[in-house]
């Protein structure tokens, strides 16, 4: 009984159902303009600390980059999570 409800659901998506959906939306409407690339500002940051890179995003603003990366650690010890914001 309960899977009836659930393949109602997933047919309507299938089938198209835009009832949820905004309408005359464009792609354009979802860009974003930035002032450059994070793939720089990862790059330094990657030479900079030695590790090794997990991540690289524009953060909201649009002006700086939120770049993860994975630092090795000496010997024994775990390597630890480094995220640093930086300018495109």
């Amino acid at each position: 009984m309960a899977r009836l409800p659930i393949i109602a659901i997933l047919a309507a998506g299938i089938a198209g159902f835009s009832g949820l959906q905004p309408e005359k939306a464009s792609a354009r409407d979802y860009l974003m303009l930035v002032a450059g690339d994070c793939g720089s500002a990862a790059s330094r940051v990657v030479r900079e600390t030695g590790g090794q890179l997990l991540s690289a995003q524009p953060s909201s603003d649009g002006q700086t980059c939120v770049v993860t990366v994975l630092v090795q650690g000496n010997g024994s010890e775990r390597p630890r999570k480094v995220t640093v914001r930086v300018p495109m």
